[in-house]
């Protein structure tokens, strides 16, 4: 997905920095037309005064354990993450931590005396979805084929596919289907990334060769065959509503009304315990568990240029603070999960990535939306997914659904700030 992320990004860095500046300005303007309550009624927040002093026993200091130290490359290259965390045959990965009993704790989350609602978190595909630059274009082109009688004046102009106009049979079957342009790809919009998806140098997941399983039709090891269903708790963190509550209007721009976060922003593991203390989650993160970042960034996808230029998100500290907590995948409503900022990633393209999926055997979720749960407060439930069952994929990208119930306006407890 990402392997042409250096030209695109040194391509873009001169035009980023001047619509930073535009995108700066517009942010202050529509902060100020909208004002702080408003763009708390757009996230369902609410703004509230300090609590008692304490924390929960999740909490883990801003700068506490995990770094944002660079890894190794050669040593990894060489060998130095192989075996992976789960042996040294494995092709799963975190998938391993999704066992039935967690599947059964996750079920059990719901209350089902009372209704459990179904929250879509696929993006609505549309020709010409912003997707990251690649040569060829990864592309979502879908035009109607019809079979058995004649379509209306203008669809063949619009692009739709003519077949035959005879009915089949005595019965006169007639019929549609759909047909896709050269490029389509699993790699665009929501989607969870396959372990063969990103490796550092040669050398993937557990050691795997890329010139050894990379073949004409897919990969021979690490594709979507081993993945199969999802089904486990899901904790979406509301990041982007944790700083409209706390009125941190540094890190946010308003888009068609809708906070999100700047495109420049690193999630820190602080912002991701606040999320959790503000959330009422107290059982914080925890193994085969799905993490999804909500950052708004979602609602900038009809600008796609700003879409693409950068997004915020996590770093290393983050990604090796998730990977010790053994989660099944880390999510966010982003279309790479990690911040592209230079100031914090220097020269590095993507290391959230190999930390994540080479070294820890974590695959990512992207452009997962959370809107609709966010907005009911339903924050914790049980994530369902099914990745399409095509060996050698690299990854899955049917719609995930989130099953939860609405809840209480969060709020900090006990005097975080």
């Amino acid at each position: 997905m990402k392997f042409e992320f250096a030209q695109h990004f040194l391509a873009h860095q001169k035009a980023h920095e001047s619509n930073h500046g535009a995108a700066d300005h517009g942010r202050r303007d529509a902060l100020k037309k909208i004002g702080a309550a408003g763009a708390v009624a757009a996230v369902g927040g609410s703004v509230l005064g300090a609590s008692p002093a304490g924390a929960h026993d999740h909490y883990v200091p801003e700068g506490g354990p995990y770094t944002d130290e660079m890894f190794d490359v050669e040593a990894a290259k060489a060998g130095a993450w192989v075996p992976g965390p789960y042996g040294p045959d494995d092709q799963r990965g975190s998938f391993n931590e999704l066992t039935p009993e967690r599947t059964a704790r996750a079920m059990r989350k719901l209350d089902l005396t009372k209704p459990v609602k179904s929250y879509q978190m696929g993006e609505e595909m549309y020709n010409g979805f912003p997707a990251f630059p690649s040569e060829p274009p990864r592309l979502h082109e879908m035009y109607c084929y019809v079979f058995g009688y004649e379509a209306a004046p203008g669809f063949v102009e619009g692009g739709g596919i003519q077949s035959g106009t005879t009915p089949l049979g005595a019965n006169e079957l007639t019929g549609h289907e759909e047909r896709f342009a050269e490029n389509f790809t699993f790699q665009i919009a929501t989607q969870i990334d396959g372990l063969n998806h990103i490796g550092i140098g040669t050398t993937y997941y557990n050691g795997f060769q890329g010139p050894d399983i990379a073949q004409p039709l897919g990969t021979s090891a690490l594709g979507n065959e081993h993945m199969g269903p999802v089904v486990t708790r899901g904790v979406i963190l509301d990041i982007i509503g944790l700083k409209v509550h706390n009125g941190d209007t540094d890190s946010y721009f308003v888009h068609n009304g809708k906070p999100v976060l700047n495109g420049d922003y690193r999630i820190t593991v602080h912002d991701i315990e606040w999320a959790l203390n503000r959330q009422h989650i107290w059982q914080g993160i925890g193994p085969g568990d799905v993490p999804i970042l909500n950052t708004g960034w979602t609602h900038v996808k009809d600008d796609p240029g700003l879409y693409l230029s950068q997004e915020p998100g996590i770093y290393l500290a983050e990604a090796r603070y998730f990977a010790d907590r053994k989660v099944a995948l880390v999510a966010g409503d982003t279309w790479g999960l990690e911040t592209l900022n230079p100031d914090v990633t220097g020269t590095g393209a993507f290391v959230c990535h190999q930390e994540l999926i080479t070294k820890n055997g974590i695959r990512i979720g992207e452009s997962f939306v959370c809107d609709a749960a966010v907005a009911d407060h339903a924050y914790e439930g049980v994530l369902v997914a099914t990745p399409e069952n095509v060996p050698g994929a690299t990854c899955g990208s049917s719609a995930p659904v989130f099953l939860a119930q609405p809840g209480q306006t969060p709020h900090l407890h006990n005097g975080w700030s």
